[in-house]
């Protein structure tokens, strides 16, 4: 039997909570384990017609989750979920980038892209994309993330047996790589840290500081307003003075900045 048929051993229930984990970002393998529930379910170990709605509505769980709390607080999640980044305010903007220009098409194909599968939710709360539009979009990517793993399992679930059976012997070998290529991997996170611990520093000033810099030697700062889609409203107030200053244009040189005048930026 498939390795990890022992899914029929557990029942439906670690099914969903494997797939509602990877949902919500946790690093756990929701692909693997619909393979495994597709295998298992050639064999009759468990019932397709229970699985792939239990599966995918874990999957929808673990999506309106985040979505909401995407909805209630703002960039603090999307800041909680791009601390793995070398660059936390890379990761919001380029992913707030993504998701204004392909908004619905994230949605859909989320589920298939590392990364953008947890920040896709949440970035949709985040900007305010109305509940039943994103439901819409979000079940259609979850119907087809579960459904294509689960249907890759129960197409070669002969295959997947046979390759499993000749590679037994290399379990626990397999075991020592993978703890290995965890500990390079955290050791090469922690490099990359510790070489650009000052690199994400931006110097700040004070609201008085500012005013008064404004007030005294006003040609000689510029004060840019670089909220992100979502955040942004033509018709709300600014600092008076500001300008707006397109992020995404930023990000591929658009926008043309004065070079002989400070820059002071604001954002939400």
């Amino acid at each position: 039997m498939h390795p990890l048929a022992n899914l029929a051993r557990h029942g439906y229930l670690a099914l969903a909570l494997v797939v509602f984990l990877e949902s919500i970002g946790l690093p756990v393998p929701a692909a693997l384990a619909l393979i495994a529930a597709g295998t298992a379910a050639v064999s009759h170990a468990i019932a397709a017609r229970y699985a792939l709605p239990l599966a995918l509505g874990a999957t929808l769980a673990g999506d309106l989750l985040l979505y909401l709390a995407g909805r209630l607080s703002g960039w603090w999640l999307l800041g909680v979920l791009c601390r793995v980044s070398l660059n936390p305010e890379s990761c919001i903007l380029k992913s707030a980038q993504r998701f204004h220009r392909r908004g619905k098409l994230t949605l859909v194909v989320a589920k298939f892209i590392p990364g953008i599968n947890t920040m896709a939710p949440p970035m949709a709360g985040s900007m305010r994309m109305p509940f039943l539009r994103f439901l819409q979009y979000d079940l259609a990517g979850a119907v087809a993330y579960v459904g294509a793993y689960f249907a890759v399992g129960y197409a070669f679930a002969g295959v997947i047996d046979v390759v499993y059976r000749k590679t037994m012997g290399l379990t626990r070998a397999v075991e020592w790589l993978a703890v290995a290529a965890l500990a390079a991997y955290i050791l090469y996170r922690f490099l990359l840290y510790w070489k650009h611990r000052r690199a994400d520093v931006a110097p700040r000033i004070t609201v008085h500081a500012l005013a008064d810099l404004q007030r005294n030697e006003p040609q000689k700062i510029l004060i840019g307003d670089v909220r992100s889609h979502g955040y942004y409203d033509r018709g709300a107030q600014r600092i008076a003075g500001s300008v707006r200053l397109e992020p995404s244009k930023l990000l591929v040189g658009e926008e043309q900045l004065p070079r002989d005048r400070e820059l002071y930026l604001y954002c939400t």
